[in-house]
């Protein structure tokens, strides 16, 4: 696959910043934690439309410090975030428009964890989740969706038997007629489908191979099953 000019580089630059963001909030807000366990890994594909879709994304865990309430730590957040340049999105200001001066920090639906979510002009986002109850506050990062290749064309694979080619004693497969890969998927084990833009394929189911013959695009004639004869007229009595 054709690489796109500069989208790995431009994507490892998003991670490392993404990186460097996450590590000063766990610092500031849980000091004392591991960061060796916060590690960003490999772009991992996440949009499977073509071209793919990559994006670097973590989660970690730390625990507030004693004596510091979970209601505190989300408005900590939002204005170290602020000051760095962040847009805080989620949540927004109460309906009075904030008069108190502090924003009106929303538990989520369970009313378990307080919750922000704020992005950086970059297109990095950064997502906070502290426990009401206990001392876990769970951080979240992800990079934009990046296209690191060129769109790649399918194209149908070439049979593996054909009339001229068959062992002695064989048919083609009745059902991929000699092609050898699964005939509903061409090979690729998926189909074009919504909203991720890959699924399954229902006949093969990811094996990528004739269900039939299992690869082979023929049939011994001496193994057939009574069901398989009905296949081939040119054996009907």
């Amino acid at each position: 696959m054709a690489e796109v000019p500069g989208a790995r580089a431009e994507l490892d630059r998003l991670g490392r910043d993404l990186r460097a963001a996450l590590v000063k909030l766990v610092e500031d807000l849980t000091p004392g934690t591991d960061l060796g366990l916060l590690p960003l890994g490999e772009p991992a594909v996440v949009d499977w439309h073509e071209p793919l879709g990559y994006r670097y994304s973590t989660t970690f865990r730390g625990h507030r410090p004693a004596g510091v309430a979970a209601a505190g730590i989300v408005p900590r957040a939002a204005r170290s975030l602020g000051r760095a340049g962040w847009e805080v999105l989620e949540p927004a200001e109460d309906e009075e428009g904030g008069k108190g001066g502090e924003p009106e920090w929303a538990t989520d639906d369970t009313g378990d964890r307080y919750r922000l979510t704020a992005r950086h002009p970059d297109g990095n986002v950064v997502e906070l989740r502290v426990d009401a109850y206990g001392s876990a506050v769970l951080f979240l990062g992800r990079t934009p969706v990046t296209a690191l290749y060129e769109p790649r064309e399918f194209r149908w694979p070439e049979p593996v038997r054909t009339s001229a080619t068959l062992a002695p004693g064989h048919l083609l497969c009745y059902e991929c007629d000699g092609l050898g890969a699964c005939d509903c998927c061409g090979g690729r084990g998926w189909l074009p489908s919504e909203p991720h833009g890959r699924g399954r394929c229902p006949q093969c189911a990811t094996r990528r191979v004739c269900p039939i013959c299992r690869g082979a695009g023929e049939l011994a004639l001496s193994q057939l099953s009574a069901y398989q004869r009905t296949q081939y007229p040119e054996l009907s009595p």
